[in-house]
């Protein structure tokens, strides 16, 4: 997995603080601005964060780069609505010789692992076959349309991923680009940095929320799973290990 931040709102953490400060405030946004220093800065999303007042980080995006995930990973990122995804498609891209996710639990035991890799390796050279005669079929019939044969085979490639694809497996990689704004990030980190969510996505969030921490200290310095800032809302389902001390632990 590799995440990076490529992008995110210059100075956010300034912005957020004049955002919720207009709201009271007589002064006009550059006066706003101009008095808003570190320190007050600081304080004042303290005191924010205090009151559980979330709409003016709404202002602030950041955009990420995530890269060497699964699909499956990609079925649950997308559950997060408030926010704008660019993946890589199975459509237009040729996925012969995929790469693939290999979740820790199977490589740990041998069997499992050679079970599981023998499979990927089954799903790919399918996937090939399936593609080579969609692509016969389909040049075919572009020749036949009046394409010359470079141009038919070009076609027929793109048209013949589009069901090839079904038989790749959940555990197929992809890349994608996410771009959330601050408060969307807020509740995505409430769900996925949970010991609850599944390893690969919590793997995926916790390295999301150490990358906007280090541009925006203060701004998530209460983001995470709930039991960070009160008791766990999972009940009787609740893991028993706070989320800091875990992360403690795993250094």
């Amino acid at each position: 997995m590799k995440v990076t931040l490529l992008t995110y709102t210059p100075h956010p953490e300034t912005i957020v603080a004049a955002a919720a400060k207009l709201c009271y405030a007589k002064s006009d946004i550059d006066t706003l601005l101009s008095n808003l220093t570190p320190e007050k800065t600081e304080a004042f999303l303290a005191h924010l964060a205090s009151l559980g007042h979330e709409s003016p980080i709404e202002h602030v995006s950041f955009t990420f780069g995530i890269e060497g995930v699964s699909r499956a990973c990609l079925a649950q990122i997308t559950r997060h609505r408030i926010a704008s995804y660019s993946v890589q498609s199975q459509r237009y891209v040729d996925k012969s010789s995929f790469a693939y996710i290999l979740p820790p639990e199977i490589e740990a035991i041998p069997e499992a692992k050679a079970l599981f890799e023998a499979e990927m390796e089954h799903d790919a050279e399918v996937y090939r076959r399936l593609r080579a005669l969609l692509c016969d079929k389909y040049t075919a019939e572009n020749i036949a349309a009046g394409m010359s044969e470079k141009d038919a085979a070009f076609a027929a490639g793109k048209k013949a991923n589009e069901d090839a694809r079904f038989v790749l497996p959940n555990a197929c990689d992809t890349r994608m680009v996410v771009t959330m704004n601050a408060r969307s990030l807020y509740n995505f980190f409430r769900q996925r940095c949970c010991n609850r969510a599944q390893w690969e996505i919590r793997q995926l969030a916790a390295e999301m929320l150490r990358l906007v921490k280090e541009v925006a200290p203060t701004l998530f310095a209460k983001a995470g799973p709930p039991c960070l800032t009160g008791p766990c809302p999972e009940g009787a389902l609740s893991c028993g290990k706070p989320w800091r001390k875990t992360q403690k632990a795993n250094g």
